[in-house]
């Protein structure tokens, strides 16, 4: 039988028991092959991929590769490199991995100064590099703090920093997508650092697109749900459960929104913090599960 929550305005919703729900869900996306844009919507642009090497950011590159765009990828991790540059090469692209850490701005620097050398000057920046890890904001050292703000951040600004001193001096626009999460703005138990991080990420996305329209500089944010791959994965279909779309994303998906983003049919579209997560997060607010104390939860996340 449905359970009816009651509220004090009188008005009230009926929760129906998970055995009595159908499993319906959004219809699927076309395969990962297909166009979303035209082949050579990107051709001539020059995107770096921070954190592209694996999961999201290899998807967003990836689709800006099958739109003609030439791709860097960058990691701290060159055994991702290697992988990501195989995904890359099964598209035709000309692609090319970089060892950076977004913290260090000399690091920074040098890998524009790479790409350049290589592929030409660098017209469309992809911050998606990032980390995390479940903890109660009381037991987060401040060393912890750092290592998660200062990638989501401050690698975040210098990244910014660089590609928009360098387009200034060309006398070129360009084009940057940043990396969001939804708990930014709602706050997220177990996750005080990267909270704080990305809600400071998404207010420096508008701030710059505020400052650097006079430039010719777009800046917006993909603010994404769960979107399965290897590192992150829904084997118990709990995230799914969870997503009023019925399913997880799919990761071209995501690939088509930051080539959207970068592409000329965006060309009026700056300083927008885009979600796409299946309405998972609106969920939230309109029914609620119950809520569990974090330090009395069997999982924090």
């Amino acid at each position: 039988m449905p359970v009816t929550n009651a509220y004090a305005d009188g008005h009230s919703i009926l929760r129906t028991p998970p055995s009595d729900r159908k499993p319906l869900s959004l219809a699927p996306p076309p395969d990962a092959s297909d166009p979303m844009l035209p082949v050579d919507a990107l051709r001539g642009q020059v995107a770096l991929v921070t954190g592209g090497a694996s999961g999201l950011g290899l998807a967003m590159a990836l689709a800006l590769a099958r739109c003609g765009a030439d791709i860097a990828i960058c990691s701290r991790n060159p055994e991702n490199l290697e992988q990501g540059l195989a995904a890359l090469a099964a598209t035709g692209a000309r692609a090319m991995a970089v060892a950076m850490d977004v913290r260090e701005p000399d690091q920074v620097a040098h890998a524009f100064d790479q790409v350049e050398a290589t592929l030409g000057p660098v017209s469309l920046l992809l911050n998606n590099a990032g980390a995390n890890f479940p903890a109660l904001a009381e037991n987060i050292s401040p060393n912890a703090w750092r290592a998660i703000v200062r990638i989501a951040l401050d690698g975040t600004f210098f990244c910014c920093r660089e590609f928009h001193a360098r387009r200034k001096a060309l006398g070129q626009p360009g084009a940057i997508v940043n990396n969001g999460a939804t708990y930014a703005w709602t706050g997220f138990p177990g996750d005080a650092h990267s909270c704080a991080a990305k809600a400071a990420a998404l207010n420096l996305t508008q701030t710059l697109a505020t400052e650097w329209a006079a430039d010719g500089i777009r800046v917006n944010a993909i603010v994404a749900g769960f979107f399965p791959h290897e590192k992150a994965r829904d084997d118990d279909g709990r995230m799914a459960a969870t997503t009023p779309a019925g399913r997880c994303g799919e990761m071209q998906e995501l690939g088509w929104l930051a080539a959207y983003l970068c592409s000329p049919y965006a060309s009026f579209v700056t300083g927008l913090n885009m979600v796409i997560d299946g309405a998972e997060w609106l969920r939230k607010g309109l029914l609620p599960d119950d809520y569990v104390a974090p330090r009395e939860r069997e999982r924090l996340w």
